[in-house]
């Protein structure tokens, strides 16, 4: 279902004006880099020919791992969508000009988590410098590798996308549905049919080793200039894999402008040129098929930018290698159980109101939530509690009004007041948000429900824990020179 954008934020403590009309948000149709290929799924509704269809899906290079997982996985606890997004280090064939390194291992490993529904998504970065256990897995060719504890990218080396796939799932305990790989040389293929991606460069880049000659300041880049300053590691940033993370993900963002733009969407050339150059570039698993690709596209329709996430794994220093980090499990794992129990589901039928204090639990059923207007404030320090809560609501189908915080001190607890006329709509919000009985407001605009947010939250009926909020995350919606 196609949303509205949330109306602009105000600042006031005062009864809020009259409801302006809702403007519509930017939709976005496609997420992720290194999987540069799922802007296929994203943009694959966009055009109708079915044959036109079955030759790209004819160009994508297909894997059977369903062997090679094994029969101890994570089970599959909502209808998310878990996608494990690879960049392949491979230097065969297209690839050798970047050296002469045996085998390949995972250049970029990301897992996309799509929510039910596509109401949001999140893509959390695993540095490949990570220490862990890796479960024994199966080779491509036959025969098998033991569990052993090493960096977290000698997983691809050592089974390729399958075990790579296995391994995040043993540390995570995520259900991962499918997998997209790409190499060096397809990414820049993909890159060079989106007639290059802009980027912000902090600081004048002349690397005569890597080829790279960048200025500072936003740009676009091409090929071989988009590849190197992706991995580059010591010219940018402090030479981590951390840093190159943040940078990646800030590319990711740009590409989904990019890809989504309305020139290319409009123009059937520059649609068939990108959509073709993604298919010759990636590498899925047999069951991720044309079909499975068109219903992910149709359901994420209506995701807007600031639904989208780019977060690292929190990580600490490894203590035996101060080149090494290994998993903050303190951390990250409520990011993985946040993830894993992410499960939007409707609200339950309430056959009684909800009592407005003073009054018994007597009258007529609960409005729809369409029928109730909400104005959210802010009412503790916490930067976007009210957006996200109005978020949530409008995912529920309230009507959002407006957002706003207050500018007196902290409120303690969260409140629900309901202006002239709208106790029924009180009584619904409260519902939806139990444990705060709905309050008469004589200074309320009549037919309004007031939302003030509080130290103690404001959760919704049956919502799944929240994702928590990871330092350094990148959202979509950032301005591209604002991402750091």
């Amino acid at each position: 279902m196609q949303r509205t954008a949330l109306p602009t934020v105000y600042y006031t403590d005062t009864a809020p004006p009259p409801p302006e009309p809702p403007a519509r948000g930017r939709l976005w149709r496609v997420l992720g880099w290194v999987s540069i290929g799922m802007s296929v799924v994203l943009v694959v509704v966009s055009l109708t020919a079915y044959g036109f269809w079955r030759r790209l899906d004819g160009q994508i290079d297909r894997e059977h791992v369903d062997d090679k997982l094994g029969d101890d996985r994570p089970a599959k606890l909502n209808s998310s969508l878990n996608i494990l997004m690879m960049g392949s280090d491979s230097r065969a064939g297209e690839n050798s000009r970047y050296g002469t390194e045996v085998g390949q291992r995972s250049d970029t490993t990301m897992l996309l988590h799509i929510s039910p529904g596509g109401e949001r998504a999140i893509g959390v970065s695993f540095p490949r410098d990570s220490m862990v256990n890796m479960p024994p897995c199966k080779k491509r060719k036959g025969g098998g590798v033991p569990a052993q504890f090493g960096m977290i990218n000698a997983a691809f080396s050592n089974g390729g996308p399958a075990c790579t796939w296995r391994t995040i799932e043993s540390l995570t305990k995520i259900h991962i549905d499918h997998y997209v790989e790409v190499d060096f040389a397809g990414f820049k293929r993909v890159v060079d049919a989106l007639d290059g991606v802009e980027i912000c460069v902090p600081k004048r880049i002349d690397d005569p080793k890597a080829e790279l000659h960048l200025k500072a300041g936003p740009q676009v880049v091409h090929g071989d200039q988009a590849l190197g300053y992706v991995r580059t590691r010591y010219v940018l940033g402090d030479g981590s894999d951390l840093a190159r993370i943040k940078r990646q993900q800030a590319f990711m963002a740009s590409v989904v402008k990019k890809a989504t733009d309305k020139g290319m969407l409009t123009d059937p050339g520059r649609t068939y040129s990108f959509l073709s150059a993604a298919t010759k570039s990636i590498k899925v698993d047999d069951r991720l098929t044309l079909s499975v690709m068109q219903r992910l596209a149709g359901s994420l329709r209506g995701m807007s930018a600031g639904k989208v996430r780019f977060v690292t794994v929190p990580v600490e220093p490894y203590p035996r290698d101060k080149n090494r980090v290994q998993f903050n499990r303190a951390l990250a794992e409520p990011l993985f159980k946040a993830i894993r129990e992410d499960n939007t589901v409707p609200e339950p039928a309430a056959p009684t109101p909800v009592p407005v204090r003073g009054n018994t639990p007597k009258g007529p059923p609960l409005l729809p939530p369409a029928q109730v207007k909400v104005v959210i404030y802010n009412g503790t320090r916490v930067g976007r509690l009210g957006q996200r809560a109005a978020e949530q609501l409008a995912g529920r189908g309230f009507q959002i009004v407006m957002v706003g915080s207050k500018r007196t001190s902290p409120s303690a607890r969260t409140r629900i007041l309901f202006g002239p006329g709208a106790e029924r709509q009180g009584a619904r919000l409260a519902f939806a948000l139990p444990g705060h009985p709905p309050r008469a407001w004589a200074g309320g605009r009549p037919g309004y429900v007031y939302l003030i947010i509080g130290k103690d939250g404001a959760t919704l009926r049956g919502a799944a824990p929240a994702v928590p909020r990871i330092e350094g995350e990148i959202r979509a919606d950032q301005a591209l020179c604002a991402q750091k």
